[in-house]
């Protein structure tokens, strides 16, 4: 790389720090950022700890965002001035650090950019990831406690806290359905790109012959919502069952009933819910994860209009696969809806899926 090249480079992370500022708003962001700070300040802030807790993470998204602009804005300056400096004294240390700098710099602004593509209503919110082992039996439910791991391990890495709302093991090996809700900031706006069916070929360890199998597991994936988002529920649709809840491997068996399964009749939505020991507090979660499910119902619905109106043709099903993963007779993980590969199938399984996230969020706009 050359001088010149560095100040083409530099000419262009301007231009989008310019986007950057024009698009965010800054001034009405930091009015809101003094005043959230001022409500914190109040007598009485944590008399309501769920109201409180908005507040606190409202206020902690503005500052991560206008920090991260603010961040960014000086490291632009700061490769500014040393790329002025090499103009005047050749310096070969200098030179390689500003590369070096440069190149991490890209990086930064590459993640702040799809930062600001999550912009939809609830990206910002926490999630909720269900996985469904398709038919297969004892295949497609390995299959789904090998996703269940996969996105385990990608929340650990962006440091998200993840819970489980519902577990069904499989009959033999694996789980049937299990249900997570996976805590932090835009963690819905990243995993709603993982919604679909997820397609798995290999040599099985369940068969003695050694054969190649294709198994199946559907993601779907909602923002989590609490008591105060105003979606359309009448009690008077839903159908609510009790039952003994048991965790995974059918641990911390409850003596009582008191895990939740709601059916919303109108949609057919089905959710469950056995995390809490109490039947009350289950019922309460129920309540906001059947919100979340017509929520999305609505917004698929919608999607679906559109895509009818532009004239545009959607399979739904298990044939339409948003990602295959092959593991045998090579190894390649391929997201059919960007066309984004690798080959490093050990390391996509072990939390690795930013790639496809990433490329399908730019997707959206292009």
């Amino acid at each position: 790389m050359e001088l010149s090249d560095v100040r083409n480079e530099l000419d262009k992370t301007a231009k989008k720090l310019a986007d950057f500022r024009g698009s965010l708003d800054l001034e009405n962001k930091e009015a809101r950022m003094q005043e959230l700070d001022e409500i914190m300040l109040e007598p009485g802030f944590w008399d309501n700890q769920d109201s409180a807790q908005k507040v606190i993470s409202e206020s902690n998204a503005l500052k991560d965002t206008v920090g991260e602009f603010n961040e960014l804005n000086d490291t632009q300056e700061n490769l500014e001035m040393t790329l002025e400096l090499l103009r005047e004294e050749a310096d070969e240390e200098l030179q390689e650090e500003l590369f070096a700098e440069l190149k991490e710099f890209k990086k930064k602004m590459e993640d702040f950019d799809l930062q600001m593509l999550l912009s939809d209503e609830y990206d910002r919110s926490n999630a909720v990831l269900e996985i469904h082992s398709g038919a297969g039996g004892t295949e497609s439910q390995d299959w789904a406690s090998m996703l269940l791991r996969m996105y385990t391990r990608w929340a650990e890495h962006q440091g998200f806290k993840v819970e489980t709302l519902d577990y069904q093991a499989g009959d033999e090996a694996g789980v049937k359905s299990v249900t997570l809700s996976i805590k932090g900031h835009n963690a819905y706006g990243y995993l709603k790109a993982e919604k679909g069916v997820h397609r798995l070929v290999r040599i099985s360890p369940f068969d003695s012959s050694g054969r190649r199998h294709t198994s199946f597991s559907s993601i779907e994936v909602m923002p989590e919502f609490d008591g105060d988002v105003d979606i359309d529920l009448k009690m008077e649709d839903v159908k609510v069952d009790t039952y003994r809840s048991s965790g995974a491997g059918g641990q911390h068996v409850n003596t009582t009933d008191s895990a939740v399964r709601m059916t919303h009749i109108p949609t057919g939505a089905i959710v469950t819910c056995q995390t809490e020991r109490s039947q009350i507090k289950n019922r309460e979660r129920a309540i906001n994860l059947l919100k979340a499910k017509i929520y999305q119902i609505k917004r698929e619905e919608e999607e679906a209009r559109l895509l009818e109106i532009r004239g545009e043709q959607k399979e739904i099903g298990w044939g339409s696969q948003i990602r295959s993963y092959v593991f045998h007779p090579y190894s390649m993980v391929k997201d059919h809806r960007t066309n984004e590969e690798t080959g490093n199938v050990g390391a996509v399984m072990d939390g690795e899926i930013d790639l496809f996230i990433n490329a399908y969020l730019r997707s959206r706009i292009s």
